[in-house]
């Protein structure tokens, strides 16, 4: 799944067009040159939601991805949230 970036404009002119290309692929939709908005279909959407509410065990999780988590650092910004595991 790609991601098509057009103008409002080029939206309001084939809006049909590009709300069957967001069946397949996401629509950035810009504004003044800055993205604005995405458009996807309502099936990518639902998928997307169902995923931000997954837990993921840290058993199912790769070695490789352990050892990445292991070597990552926190921003010092988040260190008050640490206080909230004490």
């Amino acid at each position: 799944m790609g991601i098509i970036t057009i103008t409002s404009a080029e939206l309001q002119r084939n809006f049909g067009k590009y709300q069957d290309a967001a069946l397949t692929n996401a629509i950035s939709i810009t504004r003044n040159g800055r993205e604005r908005i995405v458009m996807l279909s309502a099936d990518e959407y639902r998928r997307m939601k169902r995923r931000a509410r997954e837990a993921v065990r840290t058993s199912d999780l790769s070695e490789a991805d352990m050892q990445a988590i292991a070597r990552s650092n926190m921003s010092k910004r988040h260190t008050h949230l640490d206080d909230e595991l004490k």
